[in-house]
């Protein structure tokens, strides 16, 4: 079985590199990194998880707290975390909160029990939940929510100008009565995309209704705006999730995307190139977010005194066929 010693002598460097550069240090060189990193794969070499814990008090385990695991949004940042943390030596445990501040607590709770290195947290946005992290000196990462008193380190994506540009796309294409459904109420990500779609309709536009970030909730929401009495020409829906709903409230009322209703969706799910029409989105870099959070993650961990960082990312429109009419 390889040793540090054999990671250190393959790769050139002294074994307190590759030390550092295993447990995801900043301060090391990124080209001895590398080299640090390649001769640990070709040696098949992985840090004695059990005596790091001896000596740091902590694992080699990074929390991961998401929102809703069945959305693929959130399981593309989980893949994009456990890359980056693999490569680190770390492993990631999936937490699964619900959007339920309760639920969140109780995972907080486990993270620190069981002293995980750190943790990469979509907040409920409650922010008690988070204080308990820091006051017990566990390193955090905000994804997708900002942490309610910026206090830490964050990566988020510019949602209200998405949903500003994507409404504008509408309104473009001929559409003119355009609609927005939109998540709970409360949710940063989802006052941000109601926001955007107002900054291009105009208050006194707008045509909204709020629900769950769940194709339920779309549905539901989708069927109400039908029977306003003048309802929308097109609609600019929250998530992927919740345009399932819409989509299937349109299949019941005999209307077709497109042409009777133009739509667009937050979020590039599989699906979405595979119906007919296929589906307008605004891409979000899901796993760019991860990457980037488990970057800032390891660096925390390395030095606790690094200034905290917000990371905005921007998102894109892919224009399919079920925001045009021809």
């Amino acid at each position: 079985m390889a040793t540090i010693n054999d990671v250190a002598a393959k790769a050139g460097v002294s074994t307190a590199t590759v030390s550092r550069t295993l447990n995801g240090k900043s301060t090391v060189d990124p080209v001895l990194a590398a080299r640090v990193q390649a001769a640990a794969a070709e040696l098949g070499y992985h840090p004695n998880g059990l005596a790091r814990n001896l000596r740091r008090q902590e694992t080699a385990v990074l929390a991961l707290i998401i929102s809703d695991v069945e959305n693929p949004f959130f399981t593309a940042i989980a893949r994009g975390v456990e890359d980056i943390a693999q490569t680190a030596g770390y492993s990631v445990v999936l937490c699964n909160a619900d959007d339920n501040e309760e639920k969140e607590r109780r995972y907080i709770d486990v993270a620190l029990q069981e002293r995980v290195a750190g943790v990469v947290l979509s907040p409920t946005g409650r922010a008690t939940n988070v204080d308990r992290l820091t006051e017990r000196g566990t390193p955090v990462v905000a994804v997708d929510r900002p942490l309610l008193k910026n206090t830490g380190d964050q990566v988020l994506v510019d949602t209200r100008l998405a949903a500003r540009d994507a409404t504008r796309h509408l309104l473009d294409g001929g559409y003119r009565r355009v609609a927005c459904v939109s998540g709970p109420p409360g949710v940063r990500t989802a006052e941000d995309r109601l926001a955007g779609y107002t900054d291009a309709v105009g208050e006194g536009n707008a045509l909204t209704r709020r629900a769950e970030f769940r194709a339920e909730g779309g549905r539901l929401a989708a069927l109400s705006l039908l029977d306003e009495p003048e309802p929308p020409d097109a609609l600019l829906v929250g998530n992927s999730t919740m345009a399932i709903g819409v989509l299937e409230a349109l299949a019941s009322r005999g209307l077709r995307s497109g042409q009777d209703v133009g739509i667009v969706s937050f979020d590039d799910a599989p699906w979405t190139t595979l119906i007919d029409p296929p589906l307008t989105v605004v891409a979000q870099p899901a796993n760019e977010v991860g990457r980037v959070a488990a970057e800032l993650l390891l660096a925390r961990i390395g030095d606790s005194t690094r200034k905290a960082t917000t990371t905005t990312l921007q998102a894109k429109l892919i224009v399919r066929r079920s925001s045009r009419r021809d």
